[in-house]
């Protein structure tokens, strides 16, 4: 059965709805937060599966002409998003954060001293 993503216009809560196809369209969708039937089919990101490979080499292949991004933190947060994205893989909230502060302009160097046990297994 497929999944599909609403919006309740009411509370503004998103909610996902298990449909048959034959129901989509024609069965009645109500807000699993507040029951109310205002609610709007909400359109998400299309993913396409691909193999580790193929991922890898999308990466590396968005890594031509980046060899002097490490002068330049802002540069350096463009290429890790990029290559995050292409790896298609759920990020870990410490790259999101790493990302943050490049683009905010800070350096590799100070990231890693403001935060000493990142990447840390034993820490978590």
């Amino acid at each position: 059965m497929p999944t599909y993503d609403f919006i309740c216009n009411k509370c503004e809560e998103r909610f996902e709805v298990f449909l048959t196809f034959s129901e989509y369209g024609k069965k009645t969708v109500h807000c699993i937060h507040c029951n109310s039937e205002n609610v709007r089919r909400r359109i998400t990101k299309v993913r396409i599966a691909k193999s580790e490979s193929s991922r890898i080499e999308t990466a590396t292949d968005g890594l031509a002409g980046m060899e002097d991004v490490g002068d330049d933190p802002k540069a350096l947060a463009r290429m890790m998003k990029k290559m995050g994205n292409d790896m298609g893989e759920d990020i870990p909230n410490e790259f999101n954060e790493v990302v943050d502060r490049l683009e905010a302009g800070q350096t590799p160097e100070e990231i890693e001293s403001a935060l000493p046990d990142l990447g840390d297994p034993s820490s978590e």
